[in-house]
């Protein structure tokens, strides 16, 4: 193989003391946003009113009451402490779907940005787009370094940017690609913008540890670096106001942009981006709206300060064995939190434009991404006890494990009530006072009460969703493409293959979060970035099990002749469909089809910004550019370790 160096600048150091969790670091005044109080009132004490609220009613509906339990012949203990059981799992699940309806209402009553910068006022700063990557394709990822140096040269600042490149790929093919691509993009924008390109020879702590290390040897070079994923896209003008924006409030330490997804060619992709695009805005207006300057970080697509990050981020490695000893998995939210605790702002500016990322394929694509998260976010309650943390963050991090624990929780809900249902009779019960009774060999329900609780939390999951297409269909950007008959068809559809796809996510999250607890480890995979066909037998492996629950329900519940069947026909007919829903997802024929009809259409779709035209044409210029014949790399080549890898640079 062809050794190929890229130059680095000359090292520039800055110190990354590694955080002690058990000390505060009695760092600088922290700054503070008074105006997040009502809406975190709105989402946790409103969320805590609903959640008080129906589980009282579902506790009316269950004989939880000893004496009402024996009248009705249930005095088996483990009947009752199923009932229990099932009320508090019902609690749990129902204060998170509460949470999350209650925080897309305070966005809509204070979720709006506030900004500091004046518009057009002169960058101060030096800042440097970092782009850490692990076997992707470089020609696609430069082609997006290529387009955001094109439009910061077309407006004047490319003078205050430069691209720096850090690679953790390990294969000697993707070095040569990596290394061979940087330079013709050193070539292309010669005189316009510096870039440099650098492989550790030992990529420890993983993309956490690829920016330490860059920053304990370059961080004095720079103000700001904008961290980019290897699909992460932003336009010129973005990044001009989050430069303006950390020059006028000195005070922040990072300013996370709320990403689009964009290019997805599959159905689950454009399923993804269609949902992003229209409901993303929602829960990102919620979710600012309480935390103020208490905020989360998502790894990518956000600016910020080195000296904050460099004095305040430095991650410790946790005690014990993996999957919860070893380097933090999901580095960004911890980050986050210390830098907080340093004293410094972490912001969001989800009305910001101009900031995009990629996609998934397929849904078992989603699920590898999923796993790597999970174990991350669960590692998190390692972290929470730290000292010096703000409840916020605190709440960031729980909020991370509750969205894979409640896949677990709502399988465990299932399960009991299928358990209880085996004494489901045929015939309801009238006991005279007009109510409707759900009659058990030994027990009673209150069918009303139930079926009003239902609608109650009905009502709740779908109320984000009814505010964003309210939003679409106001929006001139979101429905001037499809128009707004289309937009309310894309988003039936989007809902039908949600409500589809959501028992075979529940399934998968609850296998990981099993894995998690044997102590397997996730390991680190290359991400899939392009559209591909699941082969049959992994489907069949993946989805096989889910298959088989799904048909053993449908026929103890048939054999039953329960009425329960009917409730749970949308989670069971995704069960029994897992394997061609997960085949159907990652099918470009469908995309493909659906969007000549311009269903489950985006606005980049119609009216395509300039920077993703610059990005191709970019790209179609970097890969003419490569010598003939020159390997091309893409994301899912093998990573494993190479002997004869070059030397680092």
């Amino acid at each position: 193989m062809t050794e190929t160096c890229t130059a680095t600048p000359p090292e520039q150091p800055l110190a990354m003391p590694t955080q002690v969790f058990s000390r505060h670091p009695g760092a600088r005044v922290s700054t503070q946003d008074p105006v997040p109080l009502l809406a975190r009132w709105i989402t946790f004490g409103g969320a805590l009113v609903l959640t008080v609220f129906a589980s009282r009613q579902m506790a009316l509906v269950l004989p939880l009451d000893q004496g009402t339990a024996e009248a009705w012949g249930a005095s088996s203990p483990w009947m009752i402490a199923a009932l229990w059981l099932l009320l508090g799992l019902f609690t749990v699940t129902f204060g998170w779907v509460a949470l999350t309806a209650m925080a897309a209402v305070a966005g809509l009553v204070c979720g709006q940005d506030r900004r500091h910068a004046v518009v057009n006022t002169p960058l101060r700063g030096r800042t440097v787009l970092l782009m850490p990557v692990y076997h992707e394709d470089p020609v696609s990822a430069c082609a997006a370094l290529a387009a955001m140096a094109d439009e910061l040269a077309a407006m004047k600042l490319a003078e205050h940017f430069e691209i720096f490149i850090l690679s953790d790929s390990s294969d000697p093919r993707t070095l040569a690609a990596e290394a061979a691509t940087a330079d013709c993009l050193r070539e292309r924008l010669a005189g316009v913008m510096p870039v440099w390109y650098r492989y550790r020879g030992r990529n420890t702590a993983r993309k956490a540890g690829n920016i330490r290390e860059f920053v304990s040897r370059w961080g004095n070079r720079y103000d700001y670096m904008v961290v980019l994923d290897a699909d992460s896209l932003i336009a010129g003008e973005t990044l001009a106001t989050l430069v303006r924006e950390m020059d006028a409030d000195t005070g922040t330490g990072i300013l996370q942009t709320l990403p689009r997804l964009h290019g997805g060619k599959s159905l689950y992709a454009r399923l993804q981006q269609f949902a992003a695009t229209v409901y993303g805005p929602v829960f990102a207006r919620g979710l600012n709206a309480w935390q103020g300057h208490d905020g989360n970080y998502w790894g990518h697509n956000a600016i910020i300060r080195v000296r904050a990050f460099a004095e305040s981020a430095g991650l410790p490695s946790m005690p014990g064995p993996r999957p919860f000893g070893g380097e933090i998995r999901s580095h960004d939210f911890v980050e986050a939190a210390l830098i907080r605790r340093a004293g410094w702002a972490v912001r969001m500016l989800p009305g910001l434009s101009g900031s995009w990322e990629e996609c998934p394929p397929t849904l078992l694509d989603a699920a590898v991404r999923d796993r790597r998260w999970a174990q991350g976010n669960v590692q998190h309650l390692g972290v929470i006890s730290a000292r010096g943390l703000r409840w916020p963050n605190r709440a960031h991090m729980l909020m991370g494990v509750m969205n894979y624990l409640t896949s677990p929780l709502w399988l465990a809900m299932v399960t009991v009530g299928l358990a209880l249902s085996t004494q489901l009779s045929q015939s309801p019960l009238a006991d005279g006072t007009g109510a409707d009774w759900w009659l058990f060999d030994s027990l009673v329900f209150d069918a009303r009460r139930m079926i009003q609780l239902f609608f109650l939390t009905m009502a709740l999951l779908l109320l984000p969703k009814l505010v964003g297409i309210a939003r679409g269909l106001l929006n001139e950007e979101l429905h001037r493409g499809p128009g707004r008959l289309r937009m309310l068809l894309s988003a039936v559809l989007e809902l039908v293959f949600s409500v589809l796809h959501a028992p075979i996510v529940m399934m998968l999250h609850s296998r990981h979060m099993w894995e998690i607890v044997r102590g397997q480890d996730s390991g680190w995979s290359a991400q899939q970035r392009r559209g591909h066909a699941v082969p049959w037998r992994q489907l069949l492996h993946r989805h096989g099990g889910q298959m088989a629950a799904g048909l053993l329900a449908t026929a103890m519940l048939t054999w039953m002749t329960s009425p329960l069947l009917y409730w749970m026909l949308p989670m069971i007919i995704g069960l029994v469909l897992a394997i061609p829903l997960s085949a159907l997802s990652g099918s470009l024929s469908a995309g493909g089809m659906l969007r000549r009809f311009r269903l489950l259409t985006t606005p980049e779709e119609h009216e395509p910004p300039v920077i993703l035209q610059r990005r191709r044409h970019a790209e179609q210029s970097l890969r003419g550019s490569l010598p003939a014949g020159f390997p091309e790399t893409q994301s899912g080549t093998d990573a494993s370790p190479a002997p004869d890898r070059p030397q680092e640079c």
